[in-house]
This record gives C-alpha cells, sequence and structure tokens, in this order.
C-alpha cells in the first residue's frame, strides 16, 4: 500500500512539474533563462536546483566543458544535475574530443539545436555559463563567421609577450572574449579573429532573437577568493593532475594542453618539468583568481552593452534563490 501512495506520488510530481514548464512556455515573455556567475560561485547548483522546479534541461555555456576527458580541471561537477535522486537533463558538455579548438561559433550552432530541441519538448531552457562570449553570442545575437588561419598575421605575433598581444587585442572595436585568453596562443587567434572581421564585412547570418531572464550569482570577493583557494586544493586531491597526466599519455601535445589555460596550462608545465609543484599551485591559484576577476569584468560590461542582470546573493539560500526567479517568472 505504501508503496502505491509512493508512485502515485510520483506520478502527480511529474505531472506538476511538466505542468508548470508548459506554463512557463506559454504565458511567460522570456524564452530562456541564463545563469551566470564566476567560478565557483555555486551557478551550476543553482541553475541544476531551478531546473528541478520548474522541469527543465540545462544548456551549458562553458568554453572547456564541451571537451570529453577533461573533467576536474574543468569542474564539470556532474554531481550537481542530481536533484533528490533526479537526474537533470544537461547539453553542450563532452561534445568534442581534448585537444580540439572549438569556437564561438560552433558553439552558436550546437546551442541552437540543442535550444530547438528542449523547446520541443515544451520546457524553457536554462543557459548556464560563465565564459562571457558564448553567453553573449546568445544573448545579442551575434553574427559570427568562421575565421581562417593568417599564417603572415601570426608570423609577425611571435615574440611578443602575453601582456603586449593583449594590449593589441584591447585595440580592437569589436568584441572578443578576454576573460579567456591566458596564453600567447589564444592571444595570437584572438587577435587573428579581430583582424579578420576588421577587414571582411560579416555576412548577416540569421540568428534569432533569444528574450532570457538573466541571472547572475553575487558573490564577495572575498568569499569568491576563499571557494576558489578551497576548490583547488580540493581538485588536486581528487587527481587534476593525474587527468592531465592521462591526456598527455593520450597522444594530445603538451602545447595544445597549455592552450587551454588555467588548471591544463600549469599543470602541464609542472609534468613537463617546467614548473615545480609549489610554484605550479601558487601562480595556478593566482591565474584562477585574476579570471574571476575578469569574468567579473565581463559581466558588468553585459550590463553596459543592455543586458539587465538579475543578481542574487550567493549568501541565499537555495530556495530563496530558486523562489526568487519564480517571482520574477510570474511578475
Amino acid at each position: 500500500m505504501e508503496a502505491f501512495f509512493l508512485l502515485i506520488y510520483f506520478a502527480v510530481s511529474v505531472v506538476c512539474i511538466n505542468f508548470t514548464s508548459i506554463y512557463l512556455m506559454k504565458s511567460m515573455k522570456y524564452d530562456l533563462i541564463t545563469v551566470l556567475g564566476p567560478t565557483a560561485s555555486g551557478k551550476t547548483a543553482f541553475a541544476a536546483s531551478l531546473a528541478a522546479a520548474i522541469g527543465s534541461e540545462i544548456l551549458s555555456a562553458d568554453s572547456r566543458q564541451v571537451y570529453r576527458g577533461m573533467d576536474i580541471g574543468t569542474g564539470k561537477d556532474l554531481k550537481d544535475y542530481e536533484i533528490d535522486g533526479k537526474h537533470i537533463p544537461y547539453h553542450l558538455i563532452d561534445i568534442v574530443d581534448a585537444g580540439y579548438k572549438y569556437n564561438v561559433f560552433e558553439f552558436q550552432s550546437d546551442f541552437l539545436k540543442a535550444y530547438n530541441d528542449v523547446h520541443s519538448r515544451h520546457k524553457m531552457p536554462i543557459m548556464c555559463g560563465g565564459t562571457g562570449l558564448y553567453l553573449e553570442s546568445i544573448l545579442k545575437g551575434y553574427r559570427l563567421i568562421p575565421v581562417p588561419e593568417n599564417l603572415e598575421l601570426r608570423e609577425s605575433l611571435q615574440g611578443k609577450t602575453l601582456t603586449e598581444l593583449t594590449e593589441i587585442l584591447k585595440g580592437y572595436k569589436t568584441l572578443h572574449n578576454t576573460t579567456d585568453v591566458d596564453t600567447t596562443k589564444r592571444a595570437i587567434r584572438a587577435i587573428e579573429i579581430e583582424e579578420y572581421y576588421r577587414q571582411h564585412e560579416v555576412e548577416a547570418n540569421s540568428f534569432p532573437e533569444i528574450k532570457s531572464l538573466i541571472v547572475g550569482i553575487d558573490i564577495s570577493r572575498e568569499l569568491r577568493r576563499e571557494k576558489i583557494t578551497n576548490r583547488l586544493k580540493a581538485r588536486l586531491e581528487e587527481g587534476m593532475i593525474a587527468e592531465v597526466e592521462r591526456l598527455l599519455q593520450s597522444g594530445i601535445p603538451a602545447e595544445d594542453l597549455i592552450y587551454y589555460g588555467l588548471e591544463y596550462k600549469y599543470v602541464t608545465l609542472y609534468l613537463t618539468g617546467q614548473l615545480e609543484y609549489r610554484y605550479m599551485v601558487q601562480e595556478l591559484e593566482v591565474a584562477i583568481h585574476q579570471f574571476a576577476k575578469r569574468q567579473m569584468t565581463w559581466f558588468r560590461g553585459m550590463e553596459r552593452r543592455g543586458l539587465n542582470i538579475e543578481w542574487l546573493p550567493y549568501t541565499d539560500t537555495m530556495q530563496q534563490k530558486v523562489e526568487r526567479v519564480m517571482e520574477i517568472l510570474n511578475s
């Protein structure tokens, strides 16, 4: 008898969640909910809790979580997608092999496929991530084109420092994701893209207008730094070095892993004998703090560029955050 009532309760819960999702799709002015925040702000756990509440699915907007086998260093934290024993479907994670150079043009295409797939099931998709350019390419509907290699330009930039390359990049009027530019190779590619857009008129590739409620996790600088430090220690204990070692042993060149920056850059430098362990940890921690700062700078820039972000205090409970979003959706 108890099992029967549990079955009835589960069935009613599923129906209620599906009804909520369909109601949101038909009655709301939004096509999408976006959850953003700096690294270590808990945005994925919140997005999953929100998805569980409204019967939704998550579209990842993270430039590194697309790679298979890069799990600990990218902070996939797949356990966050389990809410009260229920799996929250996610998309755009583990879609290409490590070593590949995925880009924002491909992201837009892959996003639209997943977005339309979720909508076809009468669900309100939730885009979650911290890669500023990926997020804004969807929210502002950037019309992008694939950019070929410019060997002559690359040769002219060889030998310049990361600081010099970053200053060159800042001189372009168009927008580029400077948050992820933490290696000379990535900076050169960024300049290559900007130079191509400067010299070529970008064709108007069709991209649908997507109206999104944008929610940000507002975490204090002090608490963010504390969480980053603790999380780095945990990742090292969980086997992040062994993960990078496996990637190298699989045949991925060290320079390709360094290209991805942050954890993969510094751990690779350690494993190839270019950094002592203690300096690797110190320099990586500083780099992650700087990365989080650049993320927040990007998000503030998004607001200046006309995107409204509803900031939710990190210190609020998960339930309070979910209820606040529901209030906004229903207002």
